[in-house]
């Protein structure tokens, strides 16, 4: 329970002050750190709520089907303007 607290401090942030949260994969975490099922897709739909964007940087965090309850994924939320640049970087970088 208090790691979900955490991580809805920061995101937070960017409904009050612009920018990005983002947890994205790396070589440690492939897949994420955040639980799908109960830290992306909540904090997502409450992003989205507020006019912004949650994503895994490939597809929109709230069209993700978790494949098992448990399952991570990678996620970056916030401004639409700023999660818009980091999808096109993802999406760039995928077609070089």
């Amino acid at each position: 329970m208090c790691s979900i607290v955490f991580r809805v401090g920061y995101a937070h942030r960017p409904l009050l002050y612009g920018g990005v949260f983002g947890s994205p994969a790396d070589t440690k975490n492939p897949n994420g750190k955040l639980r799908l099922l109960y830290e992306g897709a909540p904090m997502s739909f409450i992003m989205e709520q507020a006019g912004g964007l949650s994503t895994t940087c490939r597809e929109r965090v709230m069209e993700c089907v978790p494949e098992y309850v448990h399952q991570r994924i990678p996620i970056v939320m916030g401004s639409k303007n700023a999660v818009q640049e980091i999808i096109d970087a993802y999406a760039e970088s995928d077609s070089a």
